[in-house]
């Protein structure tokens, strides 16, 4: 694959979100991942269905492409020497196990960096120190993203913690390995959920500790910007995010409530702030008078931020160039939502590999590793290792 990554070996021990995220970002620009997995049962969340396509779960197609798959049985002393092996010709390690696995697996830290010392060794944890396990729910909980949810506590409806970590251990692997190119230098690079999740409430984790006090549930709306939430219309809800004081008073002019922007109390945020209540009762009245595309067309034209609110599907439809397809070896024409980014020397329309098969590359990689057939065959019966053996379906893919 091209980018700027091309060339870089990525051997990738983690599963299910967080790591796999971060990986699957790594072979966006171009870099060579390597997926180990058990040769039984591969990553977890590839049975974390219904959904399946092709008889994997959305799931795991979700944040696994453009990479190739080993089943290897680490614990396996021979599974464990092709593991080592792997590492070794590495130039970024991934993994999450739990604290000291991948140490009894001989895939630890130090093993890694004695025979590889320029390595980029990343390990993805649930909270530093210990042995306490993370998950995303307990991680929502225990970071105030629950707490500040909703009108009770309540979890945000995606694996947020795990994709904050994800992204996280992206970019300290990317700052790893510039450090590595100027200064022929190896990194350790620790990233927790729990510090993902305390580091990406920004602003209200901020607030909290400038005032001392802790941070309550606004629901739909913002603790510190007035108006910045959702409203009924006449036939459903919307958002409107007015900013500051001149798309305060932009929001005004267009609903004809010039007389509110003008208003002492409000026409600036600390004023709209303290005085919440008076000033959404006002705004709230004049919402319900016309239907939801009336409001976004009319709040369009005079520049204020408004949106309507959408499904997932609905906002992956609506969205222009969300998706991309490939070819599963399984599934036929795959659609999957492309990342956040985009590089000007990549191109959009590039090849990128689908979300492999359990052990799809297994022979490919081991012969890379210099094992032999011989051997690979021996190792196949002893089942320390699985090599896929369905075929890709044929056809063309369209384009998304």
């Amino acid at each position: 694959m091209t980018g700027p990554l091309s060339g870089i070996r990525v051997a990738d021990f983690s599963r299910v979100l967080a790591g796999p995220y971060a990986t699957m970002i790594l072979a966006e620009l171009g870099a060579d991942v390597v997926k180990v997995e058990h040769p039984e049962h591969g990553d977890d969340t590839r049975a974390w269905g219904p959904p399946y396509a092709g008889g994997e779960a959305a799931y795991y197609l979700a944040v696994n492409r453009g990479k190739r798959s080993v089943a290897l049985d680490v614990k396996h002393p021979s599974g464990r020497e092709i593991a080592q092996r792997l590492c070794a010709d590495a130039d970024v390690v991934i993994e999450n196990f739990r604290p000291g696995v991948a140490e009894r697996l001989g895939v630890g830290h130090e093993s890694v960096r004695q025979a590889n010392p320029g390595v980029v060794y990343c390990s993805i944890i649930g909270f530093p120190g210990g042995d306490r396990p993370g998950f995303d729910a307990t991680i929502q909980a225990e970071s105030g993203y629950m707490h500040i949810t909703g009108e009770i506590p309540s979890k945000v409806g995606v694996a947020i913690t795990d994709v904050l970590a994800g992204l996280n251990a992206a970019v300290a692997i990317l700052g790893a390995l510039h450090r590595r190119a100027t200064r022929g230098e190896g990194e350790r690079v620790e990233v927790s959920l729990i510090g993902s999740a305390l580091s990406g409430l920004v602003n209200v984790a901020q607030s909290a500790l400038v005032s001392g006090e802790e941070a309550l549930a606004y629901g739909n709306a913002h603790p510190t910007v007035v108006p910045y939430q959702t409203f009924e219309a006449a036939d459903g809800r919307f958002v409107v995010a007015a900013g500051n004081d001149r798309l305060f008073r932009a929001l005004c002019a267009a609903i004809g409530r010039e007389d509110l922007g003008a208003d002492a109390r409000f026409r600036t945020n600390a004023g709209r702030v303290r005085d919440r209540d008076a000033l959404i009762a006002e705004l709230a009245a004049v919402f319900l008078t016309r239907p939801v595309d009336e409001w976004i067309a009319l709040l369009g034209a005079a520049g204020v931020p408004s949106g309507k609110i959408r499904g997932v599907l609905d906002a992956i439809r609506t969205a222009d160039g969300a998706t991309l397809q490939v070819r599963h070896p399984t599934a036929g024409p795959l659609e999957l939502v492309r990342t956040g980014f985009t590089l000007e020397s990549v191109p959009a329309d590039r090849d990128i590999a689908p979300p492999p098969l359990l052990g799809q590359h297994t022979h490919e990689l081991l012969t890379e590793l210099g094992v032999t057939d011989d051997r690979i065959a021996l190792l196949g019966r002893a089942g320390v290792i699985r090599q896929a053996t369905h075929q890709a379906k044929r056809g063309p893919v369209e384009p998304a």
